[in-house]
């Protein structure tokens, strides 16, 4: 027997005790000899599936028999959007793909556009690029343990993250004037240098930040209830996780100590010293090891960052890309025409293609980028980490139960930006 419901408002007799939790709507109910099979919807308004992500779970009792990831809530269409604007404008659409590591995503998409144009950034914005980045990491992975001890019930944690991922905003917000959507890292090196007094209080928030990650750990690691909720669960081998095409930290938990700062080094990483921290048993719990471990990790490549900082431009002084002295354009009226057709017309790279890669709060964060020589790219493509490590989900969920569905979607931290592209 098979009853479709309306919206969850009608449920078989046998389902009339059943108390279906927020955001999970019954859509059909199924009943043989063997079993009882109840089709439920998880989301897309579910509080833990972090975003308009849909999952159509089938139950049998509590038990997750299978679970099927529908996408597309908030398709935006960004990949085109980039391909219709100049090379220089698509830049603040990367900001708006995974929302949470806006730096890094501009720094994946600047490092593609200047292998096409073959530009050298000055060491001074190579060096503000890293600490941007694993600035932006750190506040990532804050955000991520906030929302994830939220969902689980431990409502503490989220306040202390949040206070301390605001600390790195400011900075943000201090060196450019946004929080978030800042567009900061651009082709060619930074839009700006950062102002006097920004990196005493970076190093501040650095000297500080460890003995918060101490705080975070007093109230979770050893938590007996935290250990119970999460160990054993949602577990993938490191051969799986591969075969999955994940990356970061839910591929590191799996054992796989396989990072882009250490294999593809890019923007200075290889002049520093830290470790890639991995897990041993591939479930929930080794992916907040991880994560935590990586944070001091962070920490540990900015205080070495941040001791020698060079000097000067934070600007490539190749003409085809970057702009001229703003001093030059009351006197020269070449450097006034090739700064207006900068900003109006764009730079037009020479045919051919290009693609790099960083490491961000989520994994491996990519853009491959095609040109044909006019001033507009001819194709976008992202590559994110969310939509690949959602992949594996189905696997990750089966045989357990929907409590235990809302911790292993946190684990694996999606952003649905990163994934509706």
């Amino acid at each position: 027997m098979a009853t479709t419901l309306s919206g969850g408002s009608v449920k078989p007799d046998i389902l009339k005790d059943v108390v279906v939790p927020r955001g999970v709507t019954v859509e059909s109910y199924e009943q043989s000899d063997d079993n009882e099979i109840m089709v439920v919807n998880m989301g897309p308004q579910h509080p833990s599936t972090h975003g308009v992500l849909r999952l159509v779970l089938e139950l049998d009792g509590e038990t997750i028999r299978k679970a099927t990831p529908h996408i597309g809530y908030l398709h935006t269409g960004l990949e085109k959007t980039m391909e219709n604007l100049s090379y220089y404008k698509a830049l603040v659409v990367t900001d708006r793909e995974d929302y949470l590591s806006n730096l890094i995503n501009n720094l994946a998409y600047s490092l593609a556009v200047e292998k096409l144009l073959d530009v050298e950034v000055t060491p001074r914005a190579r060096r503000l690029r890293l600490i941007l980045n694993e600035l932006e990491r750190i506040a990532s992975h804050l955000i991520w343990l906030g929302t994830h001890a939220l969902d689980i019930g431990a409502m503490t944690i989220f306040f202390y993250t949040w206070r301390e991922r605001d600390q790195i905003l400011d900075l943000k917000e201090m060196m450019s004037g946004v929080r978030m959507m800042t567009s900061w890292i651009c082709p060619g090196g930074l839009r700006g240098d950062v102002p006097e007094g920004w990196l005493y209080r970076a190093q501040k928030f650095v000297d500080n930040f460890p003995r918060k990650l101490d705080e975070y750990n007093r109230l979770l690691t050893k938590n007996p209830i935290w250990i119970e909720r999460l160990s054993g669960i949602g577990k993938i081998t490191g051969e799986d996780a591969i075969a999955w095409g994940m990356s970061g930290s839910s591929l590191r938990g799996s054992g796989v100590a396989w990072d882009v700062r250490k294999s593809n080094p890019y923007t200075g990483y290889d002049e520093f010293e830290f470790d890639i921290p991995v897990g041993s048993n591939g479930d929930v719990y080794d992916r907040y090891l991880v994560r935590i471990e990586e944070m001091r990790q962070s920490i540990r490549i900015l205080n070495q960052a941040l001791k020698d900082v060079p000097s000067g431009p934070v600007m490539t002084s190749d003409r085809k890309i970057a702009p001229p002295p703003r001093a030059e354009l009351d006197t020269s009226m070449e450097s006034l025409i090739h700064h207006f057709k900068l900003f109006t017309e764009g730079y037009h790279p020479p045919v051919g293609e290009a693609y790099a890669s960083c490491e961000s709060g989520r994994g491996e964060k990519g853009y491959y980028v095609v040109s044909d020589g006019s001033a507009i790219p001819y194709r976008v493509k992202i590559n994110g980490p969310s939509l690949k490590n959602l992949q594996a989900l189905p696997k990750m969920v089966e045989g357990l139960y929907i409590a235990d569905c809302v911790a292993i979607i946190g684990s694996i931290d999606i952003v649905l930006g990163d994934i509706d592209r």
